[in-house]
């Protein structure tokens, strides 16, 4: 591998690239504030514990795709794969443990040790947000109707959602008895995958893609008519709430999500530009027990993989506003031109006009073609008699006609041109 390259599962994000990522954080942190939601910026790494204690010690995130490792101080630490583990850890020094709700965003990089592939890679990104400290079922469909937001806002109308309930703690024990009672009657058919599943979690059976398990799957019993009236009334009033809101969205049994944590209300977006099978944002209603807390703190929330949702904007040929060019490429022709230049730039720049210019000692007609380069709709040149004058040329890099300006005016006349356009 050439020594060049970044590791397998990575990328550098240059220009106009990084254009596209800034659209998609700026798109998403101007709605998410208009919701109430603060940003909050975790660590890149935490303790394993956080994670092995809130995504759950059999989940297939933490059997096999976090980066873990040992620091100096025999610490364990890992690379985080997810946002709401850390989140909450940091709330968790708050008065979220008693009742008082917080919202907040997150954007960054999270890792997993996943086989690359489109969209998929083993540093992605999300953006994301948690709502914790209360529990109500139209907190989730108000959740569910900013993600909806935040679609629409960059471009990726189309989208569906796909929803369903977990319940609560309660209801788990006898769904898993049905799933239990049934599966166990197919193990011979399934993959490895699901068979390990059987035994550590067997829900993650029901989120299987291989295709030797699709029709056992399709065929499991409905568990969701086993959980408690309380549960599937819950569920009830957030699709009442969705209908309210003219959300999108199908109800999806086999949808579990793959963390321990969820209860109640779970969701995963997809869009037909990158196929039914490919999720671009996913999330849901969840419990998790922070640091000395003697009860489970209730959340919600929810993370968009930055990644797939650049997939699904070029595919729906989406851009961002390209930003605007150079309003002049400043031309000296020796170097106390040079020097003034360079003042002059820096006072351009400070009042907002982009400029563009030469540093180096080159040939005028060197200078001329990196101006035309540039795309900069005027060339403003000076020289040893401009710079005697106080005054400047302007060329017009179009149809090449020249005039001659007080240098003093050259800001203003710059600042018209460019709002004249």
């Amino acid at each position: 591998m050439a020594a060049c390259s970044p590791p397998p599962g990575t990328a550098d994000i240059f220009e106009p690239e990084a254009r596209e990522w800034r659209e998609i954080e700026r798109i998403g942190s101007e709605i998410f504030s208009r919701y109430g939601y603060g940003e909050l910026r975790t660590p890149v790494f935490e303790f394993t514990e956080v994670f092995q204690r809130g995504l759950g010690g059999e989940t297939e995130v933490v059997q096999k795709e976090m980066y873990t490792f040992t620091d100096r101080g025999g610490r364990s630490l890992t690379l985080r794969p997810e946002g709401t583990a850390g989140v909450m850890r940091a709330l968790s020094g708050t008065d979220v443990m008693n009742q008082v709700e917080h919202r907040v965003r997150y954007f960054g990089p999270m890792f997993r040790g996943e086989r690359p592939a489109a969209g998929r890679r083993r540093q992605f990104h999300q953006i994301g947000v948690e709502n914790v400290g209360r529990c109500a079922p139209l907190i989730d469909a108000e959740c569910i109707a900013m993600l909806a937001a935040v679609l629409r806002a960059i471009g990726l109308d189309g989208f569906c959602f796909d929803i369903n309930t977990r319940g609560v703690g309660e209801d788990r024990g006898p769904a898993e008895k049905l799933l239990r009672d049934y599966f166990s009657q197919h193990l011979d058919t399934m993959c490895d995958d699901c068979r390990t599943r059987f035994e550590r979690n067997i829900w993650r059976i029901l989120d299987c893609k291989q295709e030797s398990c699709g029709k056992v799957v399709s065929d499991a019993p409905d568990y969701v008519a086993s959980f408690g009236e309380a549960s599937r009334a819950y569920f009830d009033e957030v699709r009442r709430a969705l209908d309210a809101l003219k959300i999108p969205y199908k109800v999806n049994p086999r949808l579990v999500r793959g963390l321990d944590y969820y209860v109640h209300t779970v969701f995963e977006v997809t869009h037909p530009a990158l196929g039914p099978q490919t999720a671009i944002a996913g999330g849901g209603r969840y419990e998790l027990f922070l640091p000395g807390g003697r009860r489970p703190v209730p959340g919600v929330g929810f993370a968009a993989g930055v990644e797939r949702l650049l997939l699904v904007r070029e595919a729906l040929n989406v851009r961002a506003p390209a930003p605007a060019g150079p309003a002049a490429y400043l031309i000296g022709l020796d170097p106390a031109a040079r020097l003034a230049n360079l003042a002059l730039a820096d006072e351009l720049r400070a009042a907002g006009i982009p400029v563009e210019l030469e540093l180096e000692a080159r040939s005028f007609k060197a200078q001329l073609r990196e101006a035309n380069k540039s795309g900069a709709p005027l060339a403003v040149v000076r020289g040893e008699s401009e710079l005697a004058g106080d005054t400047a040329i302007v060329k017009n890099m179009a149809d090449g006609e020249q005039i001659q300006i007080p240098a003093g005016s050259i800001p203003e006349y710059l600042r018209k041109r460019s709002s004249s356009k």
